[in-house]
C-alpha cells in the first residue's frame, strides 16, 4: 500500500497533478475537496459542524482504504505549515498508514501567487470543485487564507524520508506527475 500526499497552496495544481499521477500509476485519487464539497452547501452557516463532518468522512475513508488490498491512494491537501494542528493531522495520517505497512510519500508543489490566481479559474478546477465556481467568493477565500497561513515549506523544513518539492509554474501536470512517479518508483 502506498499513500502519496500532494500538498501546496491554493490552485498550485494538486488536483490536476494528482489526476495525472493516478493515470500514470493506478493509484486512486482522493482530493481534499471530495469531502469538503459534500457538506459545504448543507452546512454553510454551521462551520464547526462542516469541519467535524469533513474530518469524520476523511478519517473513515482513510481507515477503510488503508485496510484494503488497493495499490494505494493520492491525497491532495493544503497544509498550513505554520499550524501545529496541520502537522499533527499529517503525522497522524502517516502513522495510520505506516502502522498498516504502507509507504508514505510527500510531494510539495509551488508556483507564484499571480499564476495561481489565474489557475483558480481553470475549467478543470471549476468542473471538479463546486465550491470554487463562485469566482469572487473563491478568490476572496484564496487571498484571505494566503495571508493567514504559510502554505509552502522553508528549505529543509520537511524532513520526511520520502519527500520531493517541485516548482510546477512552467511545467505541464503530466511532467510533474512523472517526476513524482520516478522519484518514488511508483
Amino acid at each position: 500500500m502506498k499513500l502519496v500526499i500532494i500538498f501546496g497552496p491554493h490552485a498550485v495544481g494538486k488536483m490536476t497533478v494528482g489526476q495525472e499521477l493516478a493515470k500514470q500509476t493506478g493509484l486512486r485519487l482522493f482530493r481534499n475537496h471530495m469531502t469538503i464539497d459534500i457538506v459545504s452547501d448543507l452546512f454553510e452557516n454551521l462551520p464547526a459542524e462542516r469541519k467535524r463532518l469533513t474530518e469524520l468522512f476523511r478519517h473513515e475513508i482513510f481507515d477503510a482504504f488503508s485496510k484494503s488490498d488497493e495499490y494505494g491512494m493520492i491525497f491532495t491537501y493544503m497544509w498550513a505549515l505554520d499550524s501545529q494542528a496541520d502537522w499533527d493531522y499529517v503525522n497522524a495520517l502517516e502513522k495510520l498508514y505506516t502502522e498498516r505497512g504502507a509507504q508514505v510519500y510527500y510531494a510539495e508543489l509551488e508556483a507564484p501567487f499571480d499564476m495561481r490566481i489565474e489557475r483558480n479559474k481553470t475549467e478543470n478546477r471549476l468542473l471538479n470543485k463546486p465550491t470554487k465556481r463562485n469566482i469572487e467568493k473563491s478568490e476572496n477565500l484564496f487571498r484571505r487564507l494566503e495571508s493567514k497561513y504559510r502554505l509552502n515549506s522553508f528549505d529543509g523544513e520537511i524532513k520526511k524520508e520520502n519527500y520531493i518539492k517541485i516548482n510546477n509554474a512552467d511545467m505541464p501536470p503530466e511532467e510533474a506527475a512523472r517526476r513524482i512517479k520516478e522519484a518514488f518508483s511508483l
